[in-house]
């Protein structure tokens, strides 16, 4: 019984001890089993991004959008007038002012403003009775001379011959003798006097010293002129020929000179047409006359003077004006849209366009400007496309989509129409959706 007991003891304790060792092995698995889930579930919190921005490069690339569109034109060879402009300002050649040489009031004013006038016309009249009563004294003064020479004369004859008698003393016919050169000394005085107070009293008649345009009176009737200083009474000038005068850059008398010679011809052979500030043209064409000898070192320009036929006194002293200057054709020549030439840094650029359509920027060098153009002389050849609009679109290398005024315009109208077909739709849409 005993032994029973004892083996019933150990049984328990061993069922007790294998209880306890199936709950230790079972904490321990439940121990591994978090521990694995958490490992994996951190690898899958570090692994989800990676998968998804793998997923993400495996994504379809964005179209890259289509070249831009510019306008081009296609370079040709033509005839160009060559010419230049110069800005000046018409002047008379011969500008006279009127003034008075004489002191005096102003009795009457005898033309009529701003009208043509002939050499010796008068103008005015000042008042001459001053130079009357000085010319009368004048006068009297001559005769007083003159009597008194007669005498120193009579006396030199009626003592001449006592003397060479020994009847009266030698001094007194040489008295008289020398009486006789004072006399003729005051007469030449006397007539002096006469002749100026003559002159005086011309001045007082004031006539037109030129034929020409007289401008308004700086006088009234009644004003006192000539006192102290010559007073201005009007100004004349002859109106034609005209002259136009203007200052010329070194560079351009120098490139104005080359295209001269290029057609062996002078600059004094080069047609001259008279720009108005109306924009208007004279009919007449004129010429160079005048070139300054040396350059204005301060301005680095020369004064040059040209001449037009002026017969129906249109042009006056004082206009604005500029001349072009017509020195001929030149052949074979690019001639560009000032529009499709820009300047960087004191050098001309254009955007050429290749035959694969890309572009690629050019330096050119710029000539005279032709109407709306640029005459270029180096850079460009004929059969060439350049940029004309879209410059800012266009980069080096790029590819553009050309297209040229005809074709942009065409487009252009098609897009219209097209939208002029939808806009009915789209409204009759609209009204259907709101019945």
């Amino acid at each position: 019984m005993q032994n029973l007991a004892t083996n019933i003891g150990f049984e328990r304790v061993t069922a007790s001890s294998a209880a306890a060792v199936v709950a230790q092995g079972a904490r321990d698995v439940t121990k591994s089993m978090t521990k694995k889930l958490i490992r994996q579930t951190t690898l899958a919190v570090l692994v989800l991004p990676l998968v998804g921005a793998l997923s993400g490069c495996t994504k379809t690339a964005p179209t890259p959008p289509p070249p831009p569109i510019v306008q081009v034109m296609d370079l040709t060879a033509t005839n160009v007038p060559v010419g230049t402009e110069f800005i000046g300002q018409l002047d008379s050649p011969q500008n006279v002012e009127v003034r008075a040489r004489v002191e005096a009031f102003v009795d009457k004013v005898l033309f009529t403003e701003g009208t043509e006038v002939k050499e010796g016309d008068p103008l005015f009249k000042l008042d001459d009775r001053p130079y009357q009563e000085k010319l009368a004294a004048a006068n009297g003064g001559l005769a007083e001379a003159k009597a008194a020479l007669n005498k120193y004369e009579k006396d030199v004859a009626r003592l001449k011959p006592l003397a060479e008698k020994r009847a009266v003393p030698q001094q007194d016919l040489d008295n008289a003798v020398a009486s006789v050169d004072v006399g003729k000394a005051s007469v030449l005085s006397a007539q002096a006097r006469v002749e100026s107070a003559a002159l005086d009293l011309t001045y007082c008649d004031v006539r037109a010293p030129i034929s020409g345009l007289i401008g308004a009176k700086q006088v009234s009737i009644g004003e006192l002129v000539g006192k102290a200083l010559p007073t201005l009474l009007a100004t004349m000038s002859t109106l034609d020929p005209i002259w136009f005068y203007c200052n010329v850059g070194e560079a351009q008398y120098l490139r104005a000179d080359s295209e001269s010679r290029r057609t062996g011809k002078t600059m004094a052979d080069l047609p001259l047409t008279l720009i108005l500030a109306n924009g208007s043209a004279h009919p007449d064409k004129g010429k160079f006359v005048f070139i300054d000898r040396a350059v204005d070192i301060k301005t680095g320009t020369l004064r040059v003077r040209a001449e037009f036929p002026n017969p129906a006194r249109v042009l006056r002293p004082g206009m604005f004006a500029r001349i072009k200057v017509d020195a001929g054709i030149r052949p074979d020549s690019i001639l560009v849209p000032e529009r499709a030439v820009t300047e960087l840094q004191g050098k001309n650029f254009v955007w050429v366009i290749g035959s694969d359509n890309k572009a690629a920027q050019r330096s050119v060098k710029v000539g005279d400007q032709v109407g709306e153009g640029l005459l270029i002389l180096e850079g460009l050849k004929a059969g060439e496309r350049i940029v004309v609009e879209g410059l800012q679109k266009v980069r080096e290398g790029a590819p553009v989509q050309p297209m040229t005024a005809a074709q942009m315009a065409e487009a252009a109208t098609a897009q219209a129409a097209q939208q002029a077909e939808a806009k009915p739709a789209k409204e009759g849409e609209a009204k259907h959706g709101k019945e």
